[in-house]
């Protein structure tokens, strides 16, 4: 998978996910929706890890890798233009 498509794939799930929070905060105790959203978080994070060690930082909050410090500043960022 390409850093595009890795990309992509993050912004689906997080898509997802929010849609999913909005349902539950109606809906708090479908079980259903519960188990979607705690696997959607889950391959939310391994896909997140997986982009960042790969191609660097999504955010710069705190929560990014920082075994290839180098590649915080050689590539541009995901929302920049390529």
């Amino acid at each position: 998978m390409n850093e595009n498509e890795l990309l992509y794939k993050i912004m689906k799930y997080i898509f997802s996910a929010v849609e999913l929070n909005l349902y539950l905060d109606n809906f708090p105790t479908n079980q259903k929706a519960i188990d979607d959203y705690n696997e959607l978080s889950r391959k939310i994070g391994f896909l997140v890890c997986k982009y960042e060690k790969c191609y660097g930082p999504l955010t710069n909050f705190g929560t990014a890798s920082i075994e290839n410090p180098e590649k915080w500043t050689s590539n541009p960022w995901p929302w920049e233009n390529k």
